[in-house]
């Protein structure tokens, strides 16, 4: 059954994915592209595109446009409960015992390991997003802008989509 397919899937993505979604996006790439074949490359790109222009965290977000796109409304609730289901009972034990663990080594050690890691993984999703995104010189000068725009002249990431969204519409159109 194609819910429970959905459930585990992102299950598991939640059980092992550390760092938010970002550090997500290549494991979502790919069970949900590669593996499972449930949304091509340049839906997935869209994916993370609408997901990031809609509130809330990429991870649910992607989560409950997977499961719509895939089977519905009962997919986007299947989909949503696995992406969050193991991190939330993790949350809750963490919260439950930090001030048994906040001095632990042992922790300390494990969270200074893991953030290479986690900026490996945003790294890789950030290659294989512009791998397929930047498709010719046009899409490489929006780069440049936004860069530009977020770097020096410090202008709102909203901002900076609106513009990037309205250069799209003109060269592309």
């Amino acid at each position: 059954m194609i819910l429970l397919r959905l459930f585990w899937t992102f299950l598991t993505i939640g059980m092992v994915s550390f760092g938010g979604g970002y550090a997500m996006l290549p494991l979502f790439e790919r069970m949900i592209v590669h593996e499972q074949g449930w949304l091509s490359a340049s839906l997935f790109i869209d994916m993370i595109a609408l997901s990031q222009v809609t509130p809330g965290p990429i991870a649910i977000n992607s989560a409950t446009f997977i499961g719509f796109q895939i089977s519905g409304v009962l997919g986007a609730l299947f989909s949503t409960i696995g992406v969050v289901f193991v991190p939330v009972i993790l949350i809750g034990f963490a919260s439950y015992y930090s001030e048994q663990f906040k001095e632990s080594k042992i922790v300390k050690a494990l969270f200074v390991g893991l953030r290479p890691a986690l900026v490996g993984l945003i790294f890789s999703s950030v290659f294989s997003i512009a791998r397929q995104s930047i498709i010719d010189l046009y899409g490489i000068g929006i780069l440049g802008v936004v860069l530009f725009l977020l770097m020096k002249v410090k202008l709102h990431p909203i901002l900076v989509i609106i513009v990037s969204g309205i250069l799209g519409v003109i060269i592309y159109l």
